[in-house]
């Protein structure tokens, strides 16, 4: 059972830009932070919202429109703005109309003047160039945070030292509007990397647990992997699987002592039990459907086992450390995955919560130095 346990509330709030299912907006609200607004325009993911949160108040509506009140005064304002454009799944246009989205940002804080503003995405601002200033984006959205007051420090990670079990990297900026708040620093990755064996092992041994989101059954139906049906022990290992990305470098099976791969909105993942062999294999490029370039000479891989299953909506969610209760409405598989695949993984957005948290507490004097420096400091600077 995935839980997670939330702290006593405190007198810190945020609001919610593209809020999306949720991941970075419950991270705060688990470290205690009080929810003022959320805004997200995609409808199932504000259907998700709502129904796990009927107390919020989600704005239904682009950001472009959305004005909120001067009266909310959350401390801090969340983003998690579209990653498309940006992306290396994606075609990275510079003027992708999403990359500028930021600018919504910019303009509601300016507005709002919160305290503190976090914004998440994806690593590669910190290479691709604006299409109007030719400085890197990451650099770019620090000199217009700094037109309107704030001074910013960004830093990329490596999600799996921060209690999730995959290894997707994120990219984060912190901005700030108080100089005292110039002391915050970024969490301190853990010694060792989160693997889903916590997340996953029970869902893969027992299709009997019930959950929000998760309806296994055997028989996965596919033109490239096999279900062949072989007898086998039942006590023989359930593995992760890729079932999508066929032709890529990395084999397809996973192991439950190892991080998992990026999770994102387009990888299929599943289970295989009994007598499984993945290999490479030529695909018969003249009879075969599908086939886009006949000259192609690219082995794929194949997946052969007693029995398939793909992943459930909640065994997706699990990766990205979304609570059990947490329920995604939507009408289809697509719905499911987009929600989950681009939403910030709840347990990072958890860390970077708490370190706000505490830094807020030090510049208000709730927290002392030396409490301040336990916290945050103690593997790193001698006391």
């Amino acid at each position: 059972m995935n839980i997670s346990v939330s702290r006593t509330s405190t007198d810190y709030s945020f609001l919610g830009l593209f809020s999306g299912s949720g991941g970075l907006d419950l991270g705060f609200e688990l470290e205690g932070f009080n929810h003022t607004e959320s805004n997200e325009i995609l409808d199932c993911a504000v259907d998700t919202l709502r129904f796990n949160r009927p107390s919020w108040k989600v704005i239904h509506d682009d950001v472009h429109s959305y004005n909120p009140s001067k009266s909310i005064s959350p401390d801090v304002v969340l983003a998690g703005f579209p990653c498309q454009g940006f992306s290396l799944g994606g075609h990275r246009f510079k003027a992708d109309p999403r990359n500028h989205l930021y600018r919504q940002v910019i303009r509601i804080a300016n507005k709002l003047r919160p305290r503190v503003i976090v914004m998440e995405n994806v690593l590669n601002l910190r290479t691709m160039k604006h299409p109007e200033t030719d400085l890197p984006f990451a650099d770019q959205i620090t000199k217009e945070l700094k037109e309107i007051g704030y001074a910013t420090k960004y830093q990329f990670f490596r999600v799996s030292y921060y209690g999730v079990p995959q290894t997707r990297r994120r990219f984060i900026f912190v901005a700030y509007r108080e100089e005292d708040f110039g002391i915050f620093t970024y969490p301190e990755p853990s010694s060792n990397e989160t693997t889903p064996y916590d997340f996953l092992y029970d869902l893969s041994r027992d299709l009997n647990i019930v959950l929000p989101n998760h309806n296994p059954a055997w028989g996965f139906k596919s033109v490239v992997h096999l279900e062949t049906s072989e007898s086998f022990n039942e006590s023989d290992p359930t593995l992760p699987v890729r079932f999508s990305r066929t032709a890529s470098d990395g084999t397809p099976l996973r192991s439950f002592d190892y991080p998992f791969p990026a999770m994102d909105t387009a990888p299929v993942w599943g289970w295989a039990q009994g007598n499984i062999i993945c290999r490479r294999e030529a695909k018969d490029r003249l009879n075969s459907k599908y086939i886009r370039n006949i000259n192609a000479d690219v082995t794929l891989w194949r997946i052969y086992a007693s029995r398939l299953r793909s992943f459930t909506a909640r065994e997706y969610a699990r990766l990205q450390t979304f609570p059990d209760d947490w329920e995604f409405k939507g009408g289809n598989k697509r719905d499911f995955q987009l929600q989950i695949g681009n939403a910030v993984p709840v347990n990072f957005a958890r860390c970077i919560a708490k370190r706000v948290l505490e830094t807020l507490e030090f510049v208000d004097g709730k927290r002392s130095m030396k409490d301040y420096l336990f916290e945050n400091f103690q593997h790193s600077l001698p006391l």
